[in-house]
């Protein structure tokens, strides 16, 4: 029988401790990896900008306590969503994920978790869901082209909230490269709704 890797979701850890202090402390909780977290918060959205100095220490430290991070939560396009009605924060959205993809390639990320927004702040349309499918195809290909797997959020809006909602953007997509990220605190929360999920 397969034995799974139990992981913890570096929110779950205190917010003060470095890098290899956090995956000394999973090690000793009995983690297997840590998720690392890329938020709107102007702290998170920095990793995007790490030296190489600091990602090779980072690499290191994986090695020298032999936990890995497999996964990144990028919820920082709720902030920047791709499906803004404002060219200059959808620029920002590619610019977000292209250097997303970059860190995942060099830490050795295999899969970014992204928000299903199309939007967050502004009020949801039809011009807003066309922006994002465009967003989301493009970041696709980018994401394909290093090897990163994709995954979407089931979320706690109606946007993309089951799975099957999610099915029509994996049919439209139709990339090996895009998948789901099944949320079961948020696919709990809609069960009533859609009782299949």
């Amino acid at each position: 029988m397969r034995n799974h890797p139990l992981g913890i979701y570096e929110k779950a850890l205190a917010k003060d401790l470095s890098w290899p202090e956090r995956l000394v402390l999973a090690k000793s909780c009995g983690f297997d990896f840590v998720e690392m977290s890329v938020d709107e918060t102007d702290e998170r959205l920095s990793r995007l900008d790490w030296s190489a100095a600091q990602r090779t220490s980072l690499v290191a430290a994986m090695i020298e306590t032999g936990v890995g991070i497999p996964s990144m939560c990028l919820s920082a396009h709720r902030r920047f969503p791709f499906g803004s009605r404002d060219e200059a924060v959808r620029e920002r959205a590619r610019e977000i994920m292209s250097k997303a993809i970059r860190l995942a390639r060099d830490l050795g990320i295999r899969t970014i978790q992204l928000a299903g927004y199309d939007v967050y702040y502004e009020d949801h349309d039809e011009g807003t869901r066309q922006r994002f499918a465009e967003g989301l195809a493009w970041a696709v290909e980018q994401a394909a082209a290093s090897q990163v797997m994709l995954a979407v959020e089931i979320m706690d809006t109606a946007f993309m909230n089951s799975i099957s909602k999610w099915k029509k953007w994996d049919e439209m997509l139709a990339s090996p490269w895009f998948t789901v990220y099944p949320d079961v605190g948020n696919l709990s929360a809609w069960a009533m709704m859609f009782p299949p999920n």
